[in-house]
Protein backbone atom coordinates (compact mmCIF):
# COMPACT_ATOMS: atom_id res chain seq x y z
CA UNK A 1 0.00 0.00 0.00
CA UNK A 2 0.88 3.27 -0.67
CA UNK A 3 2.03 5.84 1.71
CA UNK A 4 0.21 8.85 2.27
CA UNK A 5 2.50 12.22 1.11
CA UNK A 6 0.38 14.02 3.23
CA UNK A 7 -1.76 13.08 6.16
CA UNK A 8 -4.18 14.97 8.96
CA UNK A 9 -5.16 12.72 12.10
CA UNK A 10 -7.85 14.08 14.53
CA UNK A 11 -8.15 17.32 12.90
CA UNK A 12 -10.24 19.67 15.69
CA UNK A 13 -10.74 24.09 14.85
CA UNK A 14 -13.40 25.23 16.84
CA UNK A 15 -14.58 28.76 16.46
CA UNK A 16 -16.10 29.99 19.55
CA UNK A 17 -19.09 27.47 20.05
CA UNK A 18 -18.91 26.10 16.55
CA UNK A 19 -16.77 23.09 15.98
CA UNK A 20 -15.88 23.60 12.29
CA UNK A 21 -13.78 20.55 12.05
CA UNK A 22 -14.54 17.81 14.30
CA UNK A 23 -12.03 14.78 14.66
CA UNK A 24 -11.26 14.84 10.61
CA UNK A 25 -9.15 12.43 9.30
CA UNK A 26 -7.94 12.79 5.72
CA UNK A 27 -5.01 11.84 3.79
CA UNK A 28 -3.64 12.34 -0.32
CA UNK A 29 -0.77 9.93 -2.18
CA UNK A 30 1.91 11.26 -4.01
CA UNK A 31 0.32 11.33 -7.92
CA UNK A 32 -3.09 11.13 -7.04
CA UNK A 33 -5.75 14.43 -7.73
CA UNK A 34 -8.17 13.72 -4.90
CA UNK A 35 -11.34 15.36 -4.38
CA UNK A 36 -12.71 17.25 -1.37
CA UNK A 37 -16.75 17.40 -1.47
CA UNK A 38 -19.18 18.65 0.86
CA UNK A 39 -22.12 21.48 1.52
CA UNK A 40 -21.34 24.53 2.27
CA UNK A 41 -20.49 24.61 5.87
CA UNK A 42 -19.25 21.25 6.13
CA UNK A 43 -15.76 22.17 7.08
CA UNK A 44 -13.66 20.98 3.69
CA UNK A 45 -12.43 24.87 3.89
CA UNK A 46 -11.29 24.52 6.75
CA UNK A 47 -9.76 21.28 6.70
CA UNK A 48 -7.41 22.56 3.12
CA UNK A 49 -6.83 26.56 5.64
CA UNK A 50 -5.17 24.31 8.06
CA UNK A 51 -3.12 22.17 5.68
CA UNK A 52 -2.25 25.50 3.88
CA UNK A 53 -1.58 27.79 7.21
CA UNK A 54 -4.38 29.45 6.95
CA UNK A 55 -5.54 28.76 10.25
CA UNK A 56 -3.95 26.51 13.10
CA UNK A 57 -5.51 23.36 14.55
CA UNK A 58 -6.52 22.95 18.32
CA UNK A 59 -6.30 19.35 18.25
CA UNK A 60 -4.62 16.96 16.05
CA UNK A 61 -1.48 15.88 14.10
CA UNK A 62 -0.21 16.53 10.06
CA UNK A 63 2.29 14.29 8.40
CA UNK A 64 4.03 15.28 5.61
CA UNK A 65 5.64 12.42 3.81
CA UNK A 66 5.34 10.83 7.26
CA UNK A 67 7.01 13.05 9.36
CA UNK A 68 4.76 15.19 12.33
CA UNK A 69 5.17 18.66 11.10
CA UNK A 70 3.79 21.70 12.77
CA UNK A 71 1.91 24.46 10.32
CA UNK A 72 1.54 27.58 11.98
CA UNK A 73 1.84 29.87 8.36
CA UNK A 74 1.34 29.70 4.95
CA UNK A 75 5.48 30.27 5.22
CA UNK A 76 5.59 27.33 6.97
CA UNK A 77 3.40 25.00 4.75
CA UNK A 78 5.15 26.58 1.75
CA UNK A 79 8.77 25.36 3.17
CA UNK A 80 7.41 21.87 3.42
CA UNK A 81 6.44 22.27 -0.31
CA UNK A 82 2.57 23.00 0.49
CA UNK A 83 0.97 25.40 -1.88
CA UNK A 84 -2.65 26.75 -2.00
CA UNK A 85 -4.08 28.65 -5.52
CA UNK A 86 -7.12 30.36 -4.14
CA UNK A 87 -10.58 30.80 -6.29
CA UNK A 88 -9.81 34.33 -5.85
CA UNK A 89 -6.61 34.80 -7.38
CA UNK A 90 -3.41 36.37 -5.36
CA UNK A 91 -1.81 38.60 -8.00
CA UNK A 92 -0.33 42.22 -8.17
CA UNK A 93 -2.36 43.22 -11.31
CA UNK A 94 0.06 46.00 -11.89
CA UNK A 95 3.43 43.41 -12.11
CA UNK A 96 3.92 41.01 -14.84
CA UNK A 97 3.07 37.67 -14.47
CA UNK A 98 7.14 37.11 -14.12
CA UNK A 99 7.55 39.48 -11.60
CA UNK A 100 4.48 38.23 -9.22
CA UNK A 101 6.11 35.11 -9.49
CA UNK A 102 9.51 35.70 -8.15
CA UNK A 103 7.95 38.06 -5.66
CA UNK A 104 8.95 37.84 -2.14
CA UNK A 105 12.82 36.10 -3.49
CA UNK A 106 15.55 37.14 -1.81
CA UNK A 107 17.56 37.51 -4.45
CA UNK A 108 15.09 39.71 -6.60
CA UNK A 109 15.21 43.08 -5.07
CA UNK A 110 18.75 43.73 -8.06
CA UNK A 111 16.73 42.76 -11.24
CA UNK A 112 19.52 43.13 -14.07
CA UNK A 113 18.88 42.04 -17.61
CA UNK A 114 20.67 38.88 -17.07
CA UNK A 115 18.43 37.92 -14.15
CA UNK A 116 15.56 39.11 -15.65
CA UNK A 117 16.03 36.69 -19.08
CA UNK A 118 17.26 33.85 -16.57
CA UNK A 119 13.89 33.82 -14.43
CA UNK A 120 11.80 34.18 -18.11
CA UNK A 121 13.55 31.23 -19.63
CA UNK A 122 12.89 29.29 -16.31
CA UNK A 123 9.24 30.64 -15.61
CA UNK A 124 8.40 29.63 -19.31
CA UNK A 125 10.23 26.39 -18.99
CA UNK A 126 8.45 25.29 -15.89
CA UNK A 127 4.64 26.60 -17.44
CA UNK A 128 5.50 24.68 -20.90
CA UNK A 129 6.57 21.34 -19.18
CA UNK A 130 2.94 21.72 -17.09
CA UNK A 131 1.22 22.86 -20.45
CA UNK A 132 0.39 26.35 -18.98
CA UNK A 133 1.77 28.14 -21.26
CA UNK A 134 1.33 32.37 -20.87
CA UNK A 135 3.34 36.12 -21.83
CA UNK A 136 5.53 36.08 -18.70
CA UNK A 137 6.35 40.00 -19.54
CA UNK A 138 2.74 41.26 -19.62
CA UNK A 139 1.07 42.74 -16.91
CA UNK A 140 -1.56 40.28 -14.83
CA UNK A 141 -4.14 42.70 -15.52
CA UNK A 142 -3.88 42.32 -19.32
CA UNK A 143 -4.28 38.86 -19.04
CA UNK A 144 -7.48 36.99 -19.30
CA UNK A 145 -8.98 34.57 -16.01
CA UNK A 146 -7.43 31.29 -17.39
CA UNK A 147 -4.22 32.70 -18.12
CA UNK A 148 -4.20 34.01 -14.28
CA UNK A 149 -4.83 30.84 -12.58
CA UNK A 150 -2.44 29.10 -14.87
CA UNK A 151 0.49 32.47 -13.24
CA UNK A 152 -0.90 31.38 -9.77
CA UNK A 153 -0.68 27.40 -10.33
CA UNK A 154 3.18 28.29 -11.54
CA UNK A 155 3.90 30.41 -8.71
CA UNK A 156 3.04 27.66 -6.64
CA UNK A 157 5.65 25.16 -9.03
CA UNK A 158 7.88 27.55 -8.78
CA UNK A 159 8.33 27.62 -5.07
CA UNK A 160 8.71 23.81 -4.58
CA UNK A 161 5.30 22.91 -3.84
CA UNK A 162 4.63 18.82 -4.69
CA UNK A 163 1.58 18.89 -2.59
CA UNK A 164 -0.90 21.18 -4.27
CA UNK A 165 -4.38 22.76 -3.62
CA UNK A 166 -6.86 24.09 -5.77
CA UNK A 167 -10.02 25.61 -4.48
CA UNK A 168 -12.66 25.50 -6.77
CA UNK A 169 -10.21 25.84 -9.85
CA UNK A 170 -12.80 25.66 -12.77
CA UNK A 171 -15.39 27.94 -11.31
CA UNK A 172 -14.36 31.30 -13.90
CA UNK A 173 -12.98 29.45 -17.01
CA UNK A 174 -14.35 28.24 -20.12
CA UNK A 175 -14.74 24.59 -20.96
CA UNK A 176 -12.07 24.80 -23.36
CA UNK A 177 -9.61 26.09 -20.45
CA UNK A 178 -11.20 23.02 -18.02
CA UNK A 179 -10.36 20.86 -20.18
CA UNK A 180 -6.61 22.07 -20.53
CA UNK A 181 -6.80 22.47 -16.65
CA UNK A 182 -7.71 18.96 -16.49
CA UNK A 183 -4.60 17.92 -18.89
CA UNK A 184 -2.12 19.86 -16.65
CA UNK A 185 -3.83 17.78 -13.63
CA UNK A 186 -2.80 15.04 -15.28
CA UNK A 187 0.54 16.30 -16.27
CA UNK A 188 1.19 17.02 -12.78
CA UNK A 189 0.02 13.85 -11.39
CA UNK A 190 2.19 11.50 -13.36
CA UNK A 191 5.08 13.90 -12.38
CA UNK A 192 4.43 12.56 -8.82
CA UNK A 193 2.88 16.04 -7.61
CA UNK A 194 -0.21 15.42 -4.90
CA UNK A 195 -3.60 17.60 -5.98
CA UNK A 196 -5.82 18.18 -3.99
CA UNK A 197 -9.29 19.94 -5.17
CA UNK A 198 -12.46 21.33 -3.46
CA UNK A 199 -15.18 21.53 -6.38
CA UNK A 200 -19.04 21.51 -6.28
CA UNK A 201 -19.16 20.51 -9.60
CA UNK A 202 -19.69 16.85 -9.33
CA UNK A 203 -19.07 15.94 -13.54
CA UNK A 204 -15.92 17.24 -12.82
CA UNK A 205 -15.42 15.46 -9.50
CA UNK A 206 -16.31 11.87 -11.46
CA UNK A 207 -13.95 13.00 -14.76
CA UNK A 208 -10.79 14.23 -13.27
CA UNK A 209 -9.88 12.72 -9.46
CA UNK A 210 -8.80 9.47 -8.50
CA UNK A 211 -10.25 9.22 -5.03
CA UNK A 212 -12.92 11.47 -2.96
CA UNK A 213 -13.58 12.29 0.54
CA UNK A 214 -16.48 13.61 1.54
CA UNK A 215 -17.28 15.91 4.83
CA UNK A 216 -20.23 16.45 6.43
CA UNK A 217 -21.32 18.76 9.42
CA UNK A 218 -17.77 19.14 10.14
CA UNK A 219 -17.11 15.05 9.77
CA UNK A 220 -15.14 13.04 7.38
CA UNK A 221 -17.94 10.83 6.38
CA UNK A 222 -16.44 8.97 3.37
CA UNK A 223 -13.46 7.82 0.74
CA UNK A 224 -13.86 6.40 -2.20
CA UNK A 225 -12.31 5.62 -4.98
CA UNK A 226 -13.62 7.44 -7.93
CA UNK A 227 -14.23 4.63 -10.62
CA UNK A 228 -16.64 2.95 -7.47
CA UNK A 229 -19.27 5.84 -6.49
CA UNK A 230 -21.00 7.81 -8.81
CA UNK A 231 -23.10 11.29 -9.05
CA UNK A 232 -26.03 10.38 -6.63
CA UNK A 233 -24.33 8.05 -4.08
CA UNK A 234 -22.21 11.25 -3.64
CA UNK A 235 -24.88 13.78 -3.19
CA UNK A 236 -26.70 11.22 -0.89
CA UNK A 237 -23.25 11.26 1.23
CA UNK A 238 -22.99 15.17 1.27
CA UNK A 239 -26.71 15.98 2.21
CA UNK A 240 -28.59 12.78 3.62
CA UNK A 241 -31.31 12.91 1.25
CA UNK A 242 -31.86 12.16 -2.33
CA UNK A 243 -30.72 15.28 -4.71
CA UNK A 244 -32.11 15.16 -8.15
CA UNK A 245 -28.97 16.05 -10.26
CA UNK A 246 -31.06 16.58 -13.67
CA UNK A 247 -34.20 18.44 -13.65
CA UNK A 248 -37.27 16.84 -15.77
CA UNK A 249 -38.12 18.49 -19.09
CA UNK A 250 -40.78 20.84 -18.83
CA UNK A 251 -43.27 22.35 -21.15
CA UNK A 252 -42.63 26.12 -22.43
CA UNK A 253 -44.56 28.64 -21.23
CA UNK A 254 -43.04 31.42 -22.64
CA UNK A 255 -45.49 34.79 -22.42
CA UNK A 256 -45.65 38.68 -23.45
CA UNK A 257 -42.21 40.18 -23.90
CA UNK A 258 -41.47 41.60 -20.19
CA UNK A 259 -37.31 43.00 -21.01
CA UNK A 260 -36.77 44.47 -24.18
CA UNK A 261 -32.97 45.72 -24.44
CA UNK A 262 -32.15 47.15 -27.88
CA UNK A 263 -28.45 48.85 -28.92
CA UNK A 264 -27.37 49.31 -25.24
CA UNK A 265 -23.64 50.69 -24.81
CA UNK A 266 -22.04 51.21 -21.59
CA UNK A 267 -18.97 52.66 -20.24
CA UNK A 268 -17.18 51.17 -17.49
CA UNK A 269 -15.44 53.05 -14.30
CA UNK A 270 -11.92 52.84 -16.46
CA UNK A 271 -13.54 54.74 -19.06
CA UNK A 272 -13.61 52.00 -21.81
CA UNK A 273 -16.57 50.65 -23.56
CA UNK A 274 -18.11 47.14 -21.90
CA UNK A 275 -21.36 47.18 -23.44
CA UNK A 276 -21.03 47.53 -27.36
CA UNK A 277 -24.37 47.80 -29.08
CA UNK A 278 -25.89 44.90 -27.48
CA UNK A 279 -29.63 43.67 -27.41
CA UNK A 280 -31.55 41.29 -25.72
CA UNK A 281 -35.29 39.95 -24.68
CA UNK A 282 -36.46 38.11 -21.70
CA UNK A 283 -40.33 37.25 -21.61
CA UNK A 284 -43.22 36.34 -18.98
CA UNK A 285 -42.30 32.55 -17.53
CA UNK A 286 -38.93 32.64 -19.28
CA UNK A 287 -35.40 32.10 -17.83
CA UNK A 288 -32.94 33.41 -20.55
CA UNK A 289 -29.43 32.63 -19.52
CA UNK A 290 -26.23 34.03 -20.34
CA UNK A 291 -23.35 32.37 -20.35
CA UNK A 292 -19.68 33.93 -21.21
CA UNK A 293 -16.08 34.52 -19.40
CA UNK A 294 -15.54 37.11 -16.58
CA UNK A 295 -14.95 40.28 -17.79
CA UNK A 296 -17.09 40.48 -20.71
CA UNK A 297 -19.32 43.02 -19.77
CA UNK A 298 -22.28 40.53 -17.60
CA UNK A 299 -21.93 42.26 -14.76
CA UNK A 300 -22.36 45.78 -15.84
CA UNK A 301 -25.24 44.71 -17.79
CA UNK A 302 -26.64 43.61 -14.32
CA UNK A 303 -25.92 46.80 -12.48
CA UNK A 304 -27.68 48.78 -15.61
CA UNK A 305 -31.07 46.11 -15.45
CA UNK A 306 -30.90 46.76 -11.65
CA UNK A 307 -30.57 50.89 -11.29
CA UNK A 308 -27.15 50.70 -10.83
CA UNK A 309 -25.66 52.18 -13.60
CA UNK A 310 -26.44 54.30 -16.50
CA UNK A 311 -25.79 54.12 -20.20
CA UNK A 312 -24.40 56.36 -23.15
CA UNK A 313 -26.50 55.05 -25.78
CA UNK A 314 -29.99 52.30 -26.89
CA UNK A 315 -32.89 51.67 -25.25
CA UNK A 316 -34.43 49.64 -22.82
CA UNK A 317 -38.09 48.89 -22.00
CA UNK A 318 -39.65 46.67 -19.29
CA UNK A 319 -43.19 45.96 -18.67
CA UNK A 320 -44.38 47.96 -21.67
CA UNK A 321 -42.74 51.34 -20.17
CA UNK A 322 -39.60 52.57 -21.39
CA UNK A 323 -37.13 53.08 -18.58
CA UNK A 324 -35.08 56.49 -18.91
CA UNK A 325 -32.71 56.87 -16.08
CA UNK A 326 -30.99 54.64 -13.50
CA UNK A 327 -32.71 54.13 -10.56
CA UNK A 328 -32.60 51.66 -7.89
CA UNK A 329 -35.71 52.14 -6.07
CA UNK A 330 -37.14 52.72 -9.63
CA UNK A 331 -36.15 49.33 -10.36
CA UNK A 332 -37.35 47.58 -6.78
CA UNK A 333 -40.66 49.45 -7.31
CA UNK A 334 -41.37 48.24 -10.76
CA UNK A 335 -40.74 44.70 -9.58
CA UNK A 336 -37.18 43.32 -10.62
CA UNK A 337 -35.34 41.29 -7.84
CA UNK A 338 -31.51 41.19 -8.11
CA UNK A 339 -29.01 38.32 -6.87
CA UNK A 340 -25.75 39.87 -7.30
CA UNK A 341 -22.44 38.05 -7.54
CA UNK A 342 -20.77 39.13 -4.40
CA UNK A 343 -23.82 38.39 -2.03
CA UNK A 344 -21.61 40.05 0.79
CA UNK A 345 -20.40 42.90 -1.10
CA UNK A 346 -23.92 43.63 -2.56
CA UNK A 347 -26.64 41.90 -1.38
CA UNK A 348 -26.40 41.21 2.42
CA UNK A 349 -25.06 43.52 5.16
CA UNK A 350 -22.70 40.92 7.28
CA UNK A 351 -22.66 42.14 10.53
CA UNK A 352 -26.83 42.85 10.75
CA UNK A 353 -29.19 39.60 11.33
CA UNK A 354 -31.79 37.96 9.36
CA UNK A 355 -34.49 40.45 10.33
CA UNK A 356 -32.53 43.34 9.00
CA UNK A 357 -31.31 42.19 5.96
CA UNK A 358 -35.16 40.97 4.87
CA UNK A 359 -36.17 44.44 5.35
CA UNK A 360 -33.64 46.47 3.41
CA UNK A 361 -35.92 46.68 0.04
CA UNK A 362 -39.37 46.65 2.51
CA UNK A 363 -38.93 48.46 5.54
CA UNK A 364 -40.99 52.12 4.69
CA UNK A 365 -43.76 49.88 2.90
CA UNK A 366 -46.97 49.75 5.35
CA UNK A 367 -47.00 46.64 5.99
CA UNK A 368 -43.76 47.04 7.65
CA UNK A 369 -43.56 50.26 9.15
CA UNK A 370 -45.81 53.61 10.54
CA UNK A 371 -45.59 56.75 10.89
CA UNK A 372 -41.52 55.97 10.16
CA UNK A 373 -41.38 53.52 13.14
CA UNK A 374 -40.73 50.03 12.16
CA UNK A 375 -43.32 47.20 13.29
CA UNK A 376 -40.71 45.37 14.81
CA UNK A 377 -43.11 42.27 16.41
CA UNK A 378 -44.91 41.95 12.98
CA UNK A 379 -41.28 42.28 11.22
CA UNK A 380 -39.72 39.77 13.51
CA UNK A 381 -42.62 37.39 13.00
CA UNK A 382 -42.82 37.99 8.86
CA UNK A 383 -38.62 37.56 9.00
CA UNK A 384 -39.56 34.03 11.05
CA UNK A 385 -41.55 32.65 8.18
CA UNK A 386 -39.83 33.16 5.41
CA UNK A 387 -36.37 31.35 7.27
CA UNK A 388 -38.46 28.67 8.00
CA UNK A 389 -39.51 29.10 4.01
CA UNK A 390 -36.96 28.59 2.53
CA UNK A 391 -34.67 26.78 4.78
CA UNK A 392 -32.20 28.81 6.37
CA UNK A 393 -30.37 27.16 8.94
CA UNK A 394 -29.27 30.25 11.48
CA UNK A 395 -29.01 30.33 15.17
CA UNK A 396 -30.63 32.97 15.95
CA UNK A 397 -32.81 35.74 13.75
CA UNK A 398 -29.98 37.95 14.93
CA UNK A 399 -27.04 36.37 14.36
CA UNK A 400 -24.84 37.97 11.82
CA UNK A 401 -25.77 36.79 8.18
CA UNK A 402 -21.79 36.51 7.99
CA UNK A 403 -21.78 34.06 10.48
CA UNK A 404 -23.82 31.48 8.50
CA UNK A 405 -22.44 29.41 5.64
CA UNK A 406 -22.74 30.26 1.82
CA UNK A 407 -25.55 28.76 0.93
CA UNK A 408 -27.69 29.98 4.14
CA UNK A 409 -26.63 33.55 3.30
CA UNK A 410 -27.75 32.90 -0.34
CA UNK A 411 -31.25 31.71 0.51
CA UNK A 412 -31.74 34.31 2.90
CA UNK A 413 -31.14 36.51 -0.34
CA UNK A 414 -33.21 34.63 -2.43
CA UNK A 415 -35.80 34.94 0.00
CA UNK A 416 -35.71 38.93 0.13
CA UNK A 417 -35.57 39.04 -3.12
CA UNK A 418 -38.47 36.54 -4.06
CA UNK A 419 -40.87 37.41 -1.13
CA UNK A 420 -42.11 40.40 -3.24
CA UNK A 421 -43.18 38.13 -6.25
CA UNK A 422 -40.80 39.95 -8.99
CA UNK A 423 -41.58 40.45 -11.85
CA UNK A 424 -38.16 39.69 -13.32
CA UNK A 425 -35.59 38.25 -11.90
CA UNK A 426 -31.67 39.18 -12.39
CA UNK A 427 -29.68 36.55 -10.94
CA UNK A 428 -25.91 36.33 -11.32
CA UNK A 429 -23.90 33.54 -10.73
CA UNK A 430 -26.67 32.68 -8.09
CA UNK A 431 -24.91 28.90 -7.38
CA UNK A 432 -21.22 29.75 -7.48
CA UNK A 433 -19.43 28.64 -4.47
CA UNK A 434 -22.63 26.29 -3.52
CA UNK A 435 -23.11 22.56 -2.65
CA UNK A 436 -25.05 19.97 -4.52
CA UNK A 437 -27.63 20.56 -2.09
CA UNK A 438 -28.04 24.30 -1.57
CA UNK A 439 -27.61 24.56 -5.75
CA UNK A 440 -30.46 22.06 -6.15
CA UNK A 441 -32.70 24.77 -3.67
CA UNK A 442 -31.76 27.51 -5.93
CA UNK A 443 -32.55 26.01 -9.24
CA UNK A 444 -36.03 24.94 -7.89
CA UNK A 445 -36.69 28.33 -6.62
CA UNK A 446 -35.75 29.76 -10.63
CA UNK A 447 -37.59 27.24 -11.92
CA UNK A 448 -40.88 28.14 -9.01
CA UNK A 449 -40.82 31.66 -10.72
CA UNK A 450 -40.56 30.52 -14.39
CA UNK A 451 -43.74 28.83 -13.62
CA UNK A 452 -45.78 31.69 -11.92
CA UNK A 453 -44.92 33.70 -15.07
CA UNK A 454 -41.86 35.88 -13.77
CA UNK A 455 -38.82 36.39 -16.51
CA UNK A 456 -35.25 35.40 -15.07
CA UNK A 457 -32.26 36.74 -16.32
CA UNK A 458 -29.88 34.11 -15.31
CA UNK A 459 -25.85 35.26 -15.72
CA UNK A 460 -24.01 32.07 -14.99
CA UNK A 461 -20.32 31.06 -16.15
CA UNK A 462 -21.52 27.21 -15.35
CA UNK A 463 -22.48 25.89 -18.48
CA UNK A 464 -23.80 22.86 -17.28
CA UNK A 465 -26.51 24.94 -15.10
CA UNK A 466 -27.38 27.54 -18.09
CA UNK A 467 -27.79 24.02 -20.04
CA UNK A 468 -30.14 22.27 -17.59
CA UNK A 469 -32.16 25.17 -16.92
CA UNK A 470 -32.06 27.99 -19.84
CA UNK A 471 -34.90 28.46 -22.30
CA UNK A 472 -32.83 30.33 -24.04
CA UNK A 473 -28.98 30.68 -23.69
CA UNK A 474 -27.07 33.84 -25.31
CA UNK A 475 -23.02 34.38 -25.31
CA UNK A 476 -21.43 37.27 -24.47
CA UNK A 477 -18.35 38.75 -25.37
CA UNK A 478 -16.52 41.68 -25.47
CA UNK A 479 -20.14 43.42 -24.57
CA UNK A 480 -21.94 41.88 -27.14
CA UNK A 481 -24.58 39.19 -28.07
CA UNK A 482 -22.42 36.80 -29.96
CA UNK A 483 -25.07 33.73 -30.07
CA UNK A 484 -28.27 32.89 -29.25
CA UNK A 485 -29.53 28.90 -28.68
CA UNK A 486 -32.83 27.47 -28.00
CA UNK A 487 -32.75 25.00 -24.47
CA UNK A 488 -33.74 22.08 -27.48
CA UNK A 489 -31.05 22.90 -29.75
CA UNK A 490 -27.86 24.10 -27.14
CA UNK A 491 -24.63 22.54 -27.76
CA UNK A 492 -21.87 22.40 -25.18
CA UNK A 493 -18.55 22.54 -27.39
CA UNK A 494 -20.18 25.35 -29.74
CA UNK A 495 -21.19 27.61 -26.19
CA UNK A 496 -17.85 27.25 -25.28
CA UNK A 497 -16.10 28.13 -28.16
CA UNK A 498 -18.11 31.49 -28.53
CA UNK A 499 -17.83 31.91 -24.78
CA UNK A 500 -13.93 32.30 -25.86
CA UNK A 501 -14.53 34.64 -28.59
CA UNK A 502 -13.93 31.67 -31.28
CA UNK A 503 -16.62 32.41 -33.87
CA UNK A 504 -16.96 30.40 -37.17
CA UNK A 505 -19.64 29.20 -39.64
CA UNK A 506 -21.02 26.48 -37.10
CA UNK A 507 -20.68 28.77 -33.76
CA UNK A 508 -22.13 31.52 -34.87
CA UNK A 509 -24.85 29.33 -36.01
CA UNK A 510 -25.59 27.39 -32.82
Amino acid sequence: MQDPSVEMRGIVKKFGSVTASDQVDFSANAGEIHALLGENGAGKSTVMSMLSGVYRADEGEILVHGLPVKIRSPKDAARLGVGMVFQNFRLVQSLTAAENIVLGEKSSFWRGNKWIKNKHREIEGLAERFGLKFPVDRPIWQLSVGEQQRVEIVKTLYRGADIIILDEPTSVLTPGEVEQLFATLQVMKQAGKTVIMTTHKMKEVMASSDRISVMRKGRMIATLATAETDELELARLMVRREVEITRQEREASVGEPLLVVNNLDVIADHGRKVLDGLSLKVCEGEIVGVAGVAGNGQKELAEVLTGLRTWKNGDIEFDGQPVKSASVRGAIDSGISHVPENRMKSGLAGRLGSVDNLLFKSYRSDEHSKFGFLKAAKNRSWSQALVERFNVKTPELDTPVQQLSGGNQQKLLFAREVSHQPKLMVAVHPTQGLDVGATAGVHDLLMELRSTGSGVLLISEDLDELLQLSDRILVMYNGSIIGESDHEHADREHIGLLMAGIQNKEASAI
